[in-house]
C-alpha cells in the first residue's frame, strides 16, 4: 500500500523544533532554500519538490500556507510535473522571532515540508548603559537597544566587561534581573579601579557593539531604602508629624556622607511631596500639614562621597510606607487655621506680619532644617505670649469700660 507521510509538528513548533529532513521519514518532498534569513523588504523565490513517494506523485495540487495562511495562488507556478515555485516580494518582519512557518502541501491538506523563514533587520548599537553597586557587593547594568529597538529576529545581547588596564573579557551571566535587558554580576569585583563596560548585539543579520562606559564601583553605590522608619506626633502640635530612621546598616563599616529624601501623602491620595533639604540628619518633622489626617511617608538615601568618591551618588528604593495621624485641631473655625485679628482690632505691626508670612512659608513648605525648627518654635512661644498678653488687655479695657459707664461714685 501507499505509504503516507508521518504526522508533524504543530505548525506553531515548526521553526522552534526544527522542519523535517530529508531521510527523516518525512521526506515526500522538499524546501529550497531551506530556513533563509533576509532583510525587510526583501523578496524570495522558493520551491517545493516532490520526491516521487508514493509513486507517480507530482506537484500538481501542491499549495503553500504562511504561518498558516494559505497564500493565494497567482503566487504560485509549476516549473515542472514535480516542482512548485513561490514568489514573495517586499517582505514583512517575522511574527515570531523563532521564524515563520512556511509550508509545502499535497492536495489533501497533509504537510509534505515545511521551512522557517527569517526576516528582520540587523541589530543596532545599544545605548544609555547604567549601572549600580548595591553596597560596594555587586554590579547590576541596564541599557536600551538600538534607535528602532524591535529586530523581528531574536537578538542576543551580552554584557562584557574588564579592568582598565589590565584583564581579561568576561561576560555577565545573569540576564534579565531588572528588566529585559539588564544582567547583574554578583561577585568578584575590585574597588579602587575603574572598569569597562560594554554590550554586544548578535543576530542572524550582524552585530553590533555600544560604546564602552568606564566606571568605578565606588561612583555608583547605592544601598538599601532606610531601616527603622517611624512616624509620631509631634507633641499637641496639630500641623505636624515627626520622622525617625537609621543609617544604612549595610554601609556602617565604610565611610561615606549620606542625604535624605522624605517624601509624604494624604492618605487618601496619590499625589506624593518630597522633602529635598534633609541633608544627613536622621530625623526631621514636617510641618504645614493637615490637621486630624492620616499621612503616608516614606525615606529613601544617597550614600556619596564613599572613600572621597566626587559622584553624586545613586539614590535607593523608597522605604516601605509608614503612616501616622496628625492631631484633631482644638481650635474653633473652619479647617482649624489660626485666628485672625479682629475687625477694628489693630496689627500688631511689622513684626507681625513678616512672622506671619515666615509661617505662611513654612506651612507651605515641609522644612527639616534645625535652624527653622527652632525659629518654628520661637515664633510659636512668641505667638503665646502676645495672645495671652492681648487677652489681658482686652480684660483691663473691658472693666475699665464697664467702670466708666457706671459713672463716677456717689
Amino acid at each position: 500500500s501507499a505509504r503516507r507521510p508521518p504526522p508533524l509538528l504543530p505548525l506553531l513548533l515548526l521553526c522552534v523544533l526544527g522542519a523535517p529532513q530529508a531521510g527523516s521519514g518525512a521526506d515526500a518532498a522538499v524546501i529550497s532554500p531551506q530556513d533563509p534569513t533576509l532583510l525587510i523588504g526583501s523578496s524570495l523565490q522558493a520551491t517545493c519538490s516532490v520526491h516521487g513517494d508514493p509513486p507517480g506523485a507530482t506537484a500538481e495540487g501542491l499549495y503553500w500556507t504562511l504561518n498558516g495562511h494559505r497564500l493565494p495562488p497567482e503566487l504560485s507556478r509549476m516549473l515542472n510535473a514535480s516542482t512548485l515555485a513561490l514568489a514573495l516580494a517586499n517582505l514583512n518582519g517575522s511574527r515570531q522571532q523563532s521564524g515563520d512557518n512556511l509550508v509545502c502541501h499535497a492536495r489533501d491538506g497533509s504537510i509534505l515540508a515545511g521551512s522557517c523563514l527569517y526576516v528582520g533587520l540587523p541589530p543596532e548599537k545599544p545605548f544609555n548603559i547604567s549601572c549600580w553597586s548595591k553596597n560596594m557587593k555587586d554590579l547590576t547594568c541596564r541599557w536600551t537597544p538600538g534607535a528602532h529597538g524591535e529586530t523581528f529576529l531574536h537578538t542576543n545581547y551580552s554584557l562584557k566587561y574588564k579592568l582598565r588596564w589590565y584583564g581579561q573579557d568576561n561576560t555577565c551571566e545573569e540576564y534579565h534581573t531588572v528588566g529585559p535587558h539588564s544582567c547583574h554580576i554578583p561577585k568578584d569585583l575590585a574597588l579602587f579601579t575603574p572598569y569597562e563596560i560594554w554590550v554586544e548585539a548578535t543576530n542572524r543579520l550582524g552585530s553590533a557593539r555600544s560604546d564602552v562606559l568606564t566606571l568605578d564601583i565606588l561612583d555608583v553605590v547605592t544601598t538599601d531604602p532606610p531601616p527603622e522608619v517611624h512616624v509620631s506626633r509631634a507633641g499637641g502640635l496639630e500641623d505636624q508629624l515627626s520622622v525617625r530612621w537609621v543609617s544604612p546598616p549595610a554601609l556602617k563599616d565604610f565611610l561615606f556622607q549620606a542625604k535624605y529624601q522624605i517624601r509624604y501623602r494624604v492618605e487618601d491620595s496619590v499625589d506624593w511631596k518630597v522633602v529635598d533639604d534633609v541633608s544627613n540628619q536622621t530625623s526631621c518633622r514636617l510641618a504645614g500639614l493637615k490637621p486630624g489626617t492620616v499621612y503616608f511617608v516614606q525615606v529613601r538615601c544617597n550614600p556619596f562621597g564613599i572613600y572621597g568618591s566626587k559622584k553624586a551618588g545613586i539614590w535607593s528604593e523608597w522605604s516601605h510606607p509608614t503612616a501616622a495621624s496628625t492631631p484633631r485641631s482644638e481650635r474653633p473655625g473652619p479647617g482649624g487655621g489660626a485666628c485672625e485679628p479682629r475687625g477694628g482690632e489693630p496689627s500688631s505691626g511689622p513684626v507681625r506680619r513678616e512672622l506671619k508670612q515666615f509661617l505662611g512659608w513654612l506651612k507651605k513648605h515641609a522644612y527639616c532644617s534645625n535652624l527653622s525648627f527652632r525659629l518654628y518654635d520661637q515664633w510659636r512661644a512668641w505667638m503665646q505670649k502676645s495672645h495671652k498678653t492681648r487677652n489681658q488687655d482686652e480684660g483691663i479695657l473691658s472693666s475699665g469700660r464697664r467702670g466708666a459707664a457706671r459713672g463716677p461714685a456717689r
